[in-house]
């Protein structure tokens, strides 16, 4: 058997995420979500609540983007996992933050199999801005429309929007509304 790849190793944990949130009508699950304006994108992301990032990294990538990785996930994600084989294991665990999880992939008789090694905790240094920029432009509008801030902003660039929703609304309530908006969003990138 050849070399696991990426599309391998997302097939098994989109599969294992989609069984565990059958019922979930709360739950979305996003392939390659662009964060900071496409500057990185998280293999898979959860969005329930929380932002849940899953970066993978098979046997076949390198570890060559992961710390410009780490820094992006981390001004937006409440968690993040690694999802690794076993030959990046110790490299990564002394590579990323503490906080994030590991799950470690393997094959068995042609399976593909994921097991948690370190589950991960909640990020306390979200970015309200970094977080902000996963609005599109007319999201971030619309919330300042709904908070009655708009004037002066409707022919605004985007960052000048982000910056007045931050200034005017608090990290937990940006978290709450960025979720929403991104669970309501039709035909993005959405495994169902």
């Amino acid at each position: 058997m050849g070399k696991l790849k990426d599309i391998d190793i997302r097939e098994a944990l989109i599969s294992e995420l989609l069984s565990r949130y059958f019922d979930d009508q709360d739950t979305k699950i996003v392939n390659e979500m662009g964060v900071l304006h496409g500057q990185s994108r998280v293999d898979v992301a959860v969005i329930n609540g929380i932002l849940h990032g899953y970066e993978i990294k098979s046997e076949s990538d390198t570890l060559i983007r992961l710390p410009s990785q780490i820094q992006d996930y981390s001004q937006v994600f409440d968690r993040m996992t690694i999802v690794v084989q076993r030959n990046y294991l110790d490299q990564v665990r002394s590579i990323i933050p503490k906080w994030w999880g590991i799950i470690l992939v393997t094959r068995y008789a042609g399976d593909i199999k994921l097991r948690e090694v370190r589950k991960g905790r909640i990020n306390n240094s979200v970015n309200p801005y970094s977080l902000s920029h996963l609005l599109w432009r007319n999201e971030a509008l619309e919330i300042l429309k709904e908070k009655g801030l708009q004037k002066g902003y409707l022919s605004k660039p985007r960052h000048d929007l982000y910056k007045k929703i931050c200034s005017s609304i608090t990290l937990e309530e940006i978290k709450i509304i960025v979720n929403q908006r991104l669970k309501l969003r039709e035909n993005w990138k959405v495994h169902s």
